[in-house]
């Protein structure tokens, strides 16, 4: 085993940019004589190569940084160690958490989100601790369920993911309580097999927060077996006065009632049973239903044409079709094909049925391009948009995102009223249904245009295009007014009650 490993000798070095090489160094290396023992020599050597197989240079050279910390740790602290797992994990870190306070180094760090809000992220060394513990114990034989932390590529059942924001993980550990923490896993395997992954995700949240809930105010209670109305009811009161980080409680508590009566039935318990009542689920907030207006529309379409051409391909394809954005970042290469001489495009829509509708020309020809591009890069692909990362999968939502918001924030683009925008895609699909009313179309063919399966969702939009022709026809019809008015003058009496008309004030 060698005892230095170099940069310059790992494969990818020679495709970095010269500025790339320079930023690392020329004697780059991992030097495993730090390490205090032969034997986590060898245990370092080994997840350092698991590492250079799975992530790129650059990401290696973070990491060196973090191994010297460890190295600087260990010089310090370490009582005769030998192997890594010599200490338990909670160990590992109670120690490595003391000795970074002792030394100035941080335990978290600020990062500025998407949308200028400020959160709080948990040290790169303290992740790759996790990474190394991770890779050098020694795996877990259990059935899947029965972890603390499920790969959902290794559950027996198929699971409902969602193909533009990637799942692959389901974390018990943070529900505190292991009667709990085990009950709920019965629960979460019993709403996998109906459930989509995205409301899953949410049944854990609102569980960790019970638990985060019971340990404080009821440390007694180990088993959801004990939860009665009379708990219930204080963590409503709790929800609604104290814990103020949980912003839409019909969908917090509509979860957490899923999640319990599932462990209610899986388990028989009783008590889950009707334990919520109706009114201790709060109405949903009811939405505004907003769209853009012809300049937001201008000056967010100038800003996005001067980002990488397929991201701006996505976006503008996302408008003209009236899509919803996941159904936009799952078409497939095979969506266009013609029929009769007229373009059609097959909608594979993730949430309903797939269905197709026809499209013009000059839509068809940036399809087409999109579809070329991706073919160019990456060969035969199955969707039109793809992962840089994984081009097997979709181009995932986040990525987007971040994209989107980093370009409005650097041009400072803001709505009609000077506030920054937010990432509306949706606010396309208002607008596209919101023009289809104005075209005066029947209620039908707009609902098959939008992929809607019923005609129910039609009628806003063909509310949001009345108010909009109101306040746009205002003043026009103010000047109409003036002048039936003038008309009237030397009429006789009788008219009079026109003049006193308010709507023609």
């Amino acid at each position: 085993m060698e005892t230095k490993i170099y940069f310059r000798d790992m494969e990818g070095y020679e495709a970095l940019t010269e500025h790339q090489k320079k930023y690392i160094g020329k004697n780059a290396a991992f030097d495993l004589e730090k390490l205090p023992a032969r034997a986590m020599q060898e245990e370092m050597d080994g997840f350092i190569q698991e590492r250079m197989r799975k992530v790129a240079i650059t990401t290696l050279q973070t990491d060196k940084t973090n191994y010297n910390l460890l190295c600087r740790f260990l010089a310090e602290k370490e009582r005769g160690l030998e192997h890594f797992l010599d200490w338990k994990r909670d160990k590992w870190f109670r120690k490595v958490k003391a000795w970074m306070l002792e030394n100035g180094v941080l335990l978290y760090y600020e990062r500025q989100g998407s949308y200028g809000n400020t959160y709080q992220l948990r040290s790169n060394f303290l992740k790759y601790l996790e990474q190394l513990l991770d890779f050098l114990e020694p795996e877990d034989s259990r059935a899947e369920q029965e972890k603390d932390i499920w790969r959902l590529e290794k559950l027996d059942i198929p699971v409902r993911e969602n193909l533009v924001k990637k799942y692959e993980t389901l974390k018990f550990t943070k529900i505190l309580q292991e009667n709990i923490r085990e009950e709920t896993k019965k629960g979460i395997y019993l709403n996998l097999q109906t459930e989509a992954i995205a409301s899953i995700a949410r049944e854990l949240t609102a569980m960790r927060r019970l638990s985060k809930f019971l340990r404080e105010r009821y440390p007694k209670i180990q088993s959801c077996r004990e939860i009665d109305r009379n708990v219930l009811e204080d963590y409503l009161t709790y929800l609604k006065t104290e814990e103020t980080t949980t912003k839409h409680l019909h969908s917090e508590l509509t979860r957490l009632r899923g999640i319990l009566e599932s462990i209610g039935r899986s388990l028989e318990y009783g008590n889950l049973e009707g334990l919520f009542l109706t009114r201790d689920i709060p109405p949903t907030p009811k939405a505004e239903f907003k769209t853009y207006s012809d300049g937001e529309l201008k000056r967010l379409n100038a800003a996005i044409t001067k980002m990488d051409e397929q991201t701006a391909r996505a976006m503008i394809i996302h408008q003209m079709l009236g899509t919803r954005i996941s159904d936009t970042l799952t078409l497939q290469t095979d969506c266009l094909y013609k029929k009769d001489g007229e373009n059609l495009i097959r909608i594979r829509q993730m949430k309903t049925n797939t269905f197709v509708k026809p499209v013009s020309e000059e839509l068809a020809r940036l399809i087409r391009k999109a579809i070329q591009y991706t073919k160019d890069r990456y060969g035969e692909t199955t969707y039109i948009f793809v992962s840089d990362r994984n081009p097997e999968r979709p181009m995932q939502y986040p990525a987007l995102q971040n994209k989107i918001i980093r370009m409005i924030h650097k041009e400072d683009l803001r709505d009609d009223n000077g506030r920054i925008f937010g990432f509306g895609t949706h606010m396309y699909r208002h607008r596209y249904g919101m023009k289809l009313t104005e075209m005066h179309l029947d209620d039908w063919t707009i609902a098959r245009l939008l992929g809607h399966s019923s005609l129910n969702n039609v009628k806003y939009y063909r509310k949001m295009s009345n108010q909009i022709l109101a306040d746009e026809t205002r003043q026009a019809r103010h000047k109409m007014s003036l002048k039936i008015l003038g008309c009237l003058d030397g009429w006789e009496e009788e008219y009079e009650q026109i003049r006193q008309n308010d709507r023609l004030k």
